[in-house]
């Protein structure tokens, strides 16, 4: 289907809250519509999208489980044959199940990988080809973690997950460069959002050569820059928003 709107659209996973809902912020702000993807948090969904709507942009919610390939599959066709293609996806949702790894469970393991690895494939492969099919230059953004980078005590799930995605951004980069739509991560560190409200924060502060947390807003902004067309030459790439700590 023709693409409905002279504006871009962006698709952001996990947008009902945080990290995700800061960005569809910042995306709204910069001139784009958003889709806000959510699953269990509607009331924070329709938060995210009232910010969207005061920011200037145009929005709408599309409620699947980054983890449910059918499901995934079937909500993003059905938004793509009503509205067209996207312009650009962030892949932001995402969990963690953190233990000591003797203590780890395979539904620990398996629950992360799922979500913040797998994810990564239920959302962008029913949108890859029609992000092709535009034949104009796109931008997919995965939200990854220090953690992919250097590892965590206590994360080796949530760790093996973030560098994966790495992985799979330097490798889907390379497919699509020649069809100007670019790939790259950007890896917050430690960032206040309700994942982080149990995290023991003055004594990762210690280790940051910020000596401070990062925000919501600053991570949006590296997203922010990535998304917009003068990032086109930018591919493959990972951003550490981490105050120095990697």
């Amino acid at each position: 289907m023709a693409e409905t709107t002279s504006r871009q659209t962006v698709l952001v996973t996990g947008a009902s809250s945080g990290i995700g809902r800061a960005i569809a912020s910042r995306l709204a702000r910069d001139g784009y519509d958003v889709v806000i993807n959510f699953l269990n948090n509607e009331a924070g969904a329709h938060q995210t999208l009232e910010q969207v709507r005061t920011n200037g942009g145009a929005g709408r919610l599309l409620r699947f489980d980054v983890g449910d390939r059918a499901a995934a599959a079937a909500a993003i066709e059905s938004d793509i044959t009503a509205h067209g293609a996207y312009y650009g996806v962030v892949i932001n949702a995402g969990v963690t199940r953190d233990a000591a790894f003797p203590m780890l469970s395979g539904e620990d393991w398996d629950v992360v990988l799922r979500t913040d690895l797998t994810g990564f494939y239920n959302v962008l492969q029913p949108a890859i080809m029609q992000m092709i099919r535009r034949r104009k230059p796109g931008r997919i953004v995965a939200i990854g973690s220090v953690s992919g980078i250097r590892g965590n005590r206590g994360q080796t799930n949530y760790s093996a997950a973030k560098a994966g995605l790495i992985g799979a951004c330097k490798a889907l980069g390379l497919e699509l460069a020649s069809r100007a739509i670019t790939v790259n991560c950007v890896a917050p560190g430690l960032v206040q959002t309700a994942m982080t409200e149990n995290a023991p924060i003055s004594q990762i502060e210690a280790l940051i050569p910020m000596g401070r947390a990062g925000t919501v807003e600053e991570v949006a902004a590296a997203v922010s820059f990535l998304i917009a067309p003068e990032a086109g030459y930018i591919t493959r790439q990972v951003i550490a928003v981490d105050g120095g700590l990697s």
